[in-house]
């Protein structure tokens, strides 16, 4: 992905170093996948999520965060990422007649954070609160994407931000709080399905900003979508399920599967059109 001369975000606050729990007693790609199964049992909770993984603390002090240089070149890369997400959403929401876009803050931290929908850690994975309108992420979940689960690559990093970006354009739209209003009135297995159609929506603008953001930079280079869409396949519902299990509950599904993410991330890629995202209106089984 070229970001030669891109701009930082000024939106970015880093409290790496900063942890306030204790250490997750969990380790490698069962962070992942725990956190992945307690989401499924929630019914997509994520306050749940952060308290129960929170909660599973090993009883190791923090180690003090020191910053290599991966770590230095991972943090500039998510600021010009959430740059280029600024600058898509706004003249999107300008040309679509959406109003102002509010850009999202985002916050960079090591082990443990608070934020405004709960404790966060690590282990729970980059997310987005429309609570304080914030991004969250520790660095180390993407080298976690490259060694645990064969989904490296710059491209796939910043499919993994502008996704979670995508869910704060949902909220700025209104589509994420009504969805969550219907989620909390209907049984579970419905309320699973409003989840994932977020989801595959969310995956959906991730591809609207790759497709923005390389008409205004020229961003994307070869292969480099071939690394977001093997990120959107190992991270499906179905595909965590069957690592963890070794079978799959679709019933509990509240991402989608895998070829479901591929194929909304691959529309938004290819189209570029934000109003062709509906994943409400058309009925679940042909999502």
């Amino acid at each position: 992905m070229r970001l030669d001369g891109r701009r930082t975000s000024s939106n970015v606050s880093d409290r790496r170093g900063m942890s306030t729990g204790g250490k997750v007693g969990f380790g490698g790609l069962g962070t992942i996948i725990v956190a992945a199964i307690i989401f499924f049992i929630s019914g997509g909770d994520l306050s749940q999520v952060m308290n129960v993984v929170g909660s599973q603390g090993g009883g190791e002090a923090q180690s003090q965060y020191v910053e290599t240089e991966q770590d230095r070149q991972l943090a500039e890369f998510a600021s010009k990422v959430l740059a280029g997400t600024e600058d898509v959403w706004t003249e999107q929401f300008r040309k679509n007649g959406w109003g102002e876009y509010r850009c999202p803050k985002m916050v960079i931290y090591s082990g443990s954070t608070t934020s405004g929908c709960g404790n966060a850690s690590s282990s729970i994975g980059p997310f987005y609160c429309s609570a304080d309108e914030t991004v969250y992420i520790d660095l180390s979940f993407f080298q976690q994407m490259e060694s645990q689960m064969g989904a490296g690559g710059d491209f796939a990093y910043a499919y993994v931000i502008a996704h979670e970006v995508g869910h704060h354009v949902q909220h700025l739209l209104g589509i994420l709080e009504q969805a969550h209003q219907q989620m909390n009135r209907t049984d579970k297995t419905t309320a699973n399905q409003i989840s994932v159609r977020l989801e595959l929506q969310a995956d959906f603008f991730a591809g609207v900003w790759g497709n923005q953001d390389n008409r205004m930079f020229n961003s994307i280079e070869p292969g480099d979508v071939d690394e977001a869409i093997n990120a959107s396949t190992k991270i499906g519902d179905d595909y965590l399920q069957k690592q963890a299990y070794g079978y799959d509950v679709p019933d509990s599904f509240t991402h989608g599967t895998s070829a479901q993410r591929k194929q909304w991330l691959t529309k938004g890629l290819r189209t570029g059109d934000p109003n062709q995202g509906d994943t409400f209106s058309m009925p679940y089984n042909q999502l």
